[in-house]
Order: C-alpha cells, then structure tokens, then sequence
C-alpha cells in the first residue's frame, strides 16, 4: 500500500511540473484586437549604416548611355599561359562600401553621402544626379550584405545573410528553427546598431500580437535576436550530469526498502 502511494505522488509531481498554460506558448494571441495602420513599419524604410555594401545598378533608353555609371563586373581569375589572364566563373556586380563618413565614391559623380538614407531616396537622390548626364536614368539599390543573428533557445542559431532585405521578427526565428520549448516567448530581445554606433534593445512579448506595432518588429541589418531560457532550462545548468543516474539509484534503493519493510 505505502509503495502504491509513493508512486502515485511522484506520478502526480511529475504531471503538475510538465503543466504549461497556452499563455505562455501560443503566438499572436490577440490578433484580432490590432487595427490597421502599420504600413509605415516597412523594410522600406532601412536606413543605409556605414559599413553596408551596395549593390547599384543604373539603367537608362540609351543602354550606352548608361554604362560610365555602372561599375564592372568581376570574376575569378583563371590561371593561363606566362602572361595571360583568363576570366572565368559568373560574373559579379561590384559594391560600394559605405565608408566611415557615410559616403560612398560613384563613377562621374564622386563622393556621394549616402548614410542615414533609405534605399527609395538614395534611388531618387542619384537619379536626379545622374539626369544631368543623360535621360530618364533608373536606379536600383540593394544592401547587399544584409545579415541578422539569432542566438539562444532556438533550433538551428547563426547568422543568415537575407536577400531580399525583408525580414521581420518571426520569419528570422523561422529561419533559426523557431524557439525550443525552453525559450522564453515572452522576452525576446532585440540588439540594434544605430547610425552613429550606439547601441538600441527591446523585448517583444511574442505571445502578444502589438509586437507588430513595434519598431524592433521589422528587423535591420546585423541586428541580433537572442532568446532566454526559461527558469528550468537554467536551473539544469547547475545540476550534475550524473543526476539522472544517482535518481535511479535512489528509487531502486526506495522501491527496495519498501518491499522489505512491508
């Protein structure tokens, strides 16, 4: 009888510490309550930091015409005869390097200073440049070495290189194999560089669907997302990797004394 009890109660232990509220689990949980109205939380608005690459391309009706805009592109130089130098592989554009004053150096135009600008009025901001030179002059612009790091309690932690310079909250720890059952969802923060290199944080509640009204929502460049463990993720950090053997030692030697005492 007493052995039968002493099971039931660890039994009962084991449910009541496993017991997790969806609270504390489910994602967006009030999403019906958030309006409209966040369209201005776009990727559009990145802002160009130093150090950022460009990718620029300048087009125009006259192909020609455009071309002293444009840098060359590069391959890999394949080794030949004495003296030759072949180029082999796929092309690639060349990037401008935004330097520490913000500027970038643009064929015919010189310094440009780019810092603090989003793609669409970079865009704008060489155009009008350019169309002292030739007619209506159509200018694309990528970050191209947009990256963002996800650390903590997820699946697959790193940095991932985004193409397409979108990327919000979730989709990142989408990509990082989203959080294990031992992150926290309710204090995921956020590391952000700022222009002049100070450094801005948040912690976005991702349980509650207002985080897409936050400006930390969307992500930007070499941003870093870190997700905390929970409480009984930390405290198994203390304990002794032996444990689990000595628990089975213990009940053995319960389970023992038990039948011997009955």
């Amino acid at each position: 009888m007493l052995k039968s009890k002493f099971f039931v109660c660890i039994f009962c232990l084991t449910l009541l510490s496993s017991c997790v509220s969806r609270e504390e689990m489910v994602y967006f949980q009030n999403l019906d309550q958030i309006g409209r109205g966040t369209d201005h939380l776009t990727y559009n608005n990145l802002e160009i930091k130093p150090n950022d690459q460009l990718a620029i391309t300048v087009s125009a009706d006259e192909i020609e015409a455009a071309m002293p805009f444009n840098l060359p592109y590069v391959g890999n130089s394949l080794g030949g005869q004495p003296g030759e130098v072949r180029i082999g592989g796929t092309p690639s554009l060349q990037k401008y390097l935004v330097n520490s004053q913000g500027e970038i150096q643009f064929p015919i135009l010189g310094s440009v200073k780019v810092v603090g600008l989003n793609r669409k009025e970079l865009s704008s901001l060489l155009e009008t440049k350019i169309s002292d030179y030739i007619k209506n002059p159509i200018v694309n612009i990528q970050i191209s070495n947009f990256q963002i790091t996800v650390l903590g309690e997820v699946g697959r932690p790193g940095t991932f290189t985004i193409n397409d310079e979108y990327i919000s909250l979730p989709k990142a720890l989408g990509l990082a194999g989203d959080l294990t059952i031992y992150g926290k969802r309710k204090n995921v923060l956020v590391v952000r560089e700022s222009i002049d290199g100070t450094k801005e944080h948040a912690y976005l509640d991702l349980t509650d669907a207002g985080i897409v009204n936050s400006p930390f929502y969307y992500l930007q460049q070499n941003d870093v997302i870190y997700v905390e463990p929970n409480g009984p993720q930390i405290q198994s950090a203390s304990y002794n990797r032996n444990a689990s053997v000595y628990i089975s030692i213990a009940s053995v030697l319960i389970s023992l004394a038990v039948v011997l005492t009955r």
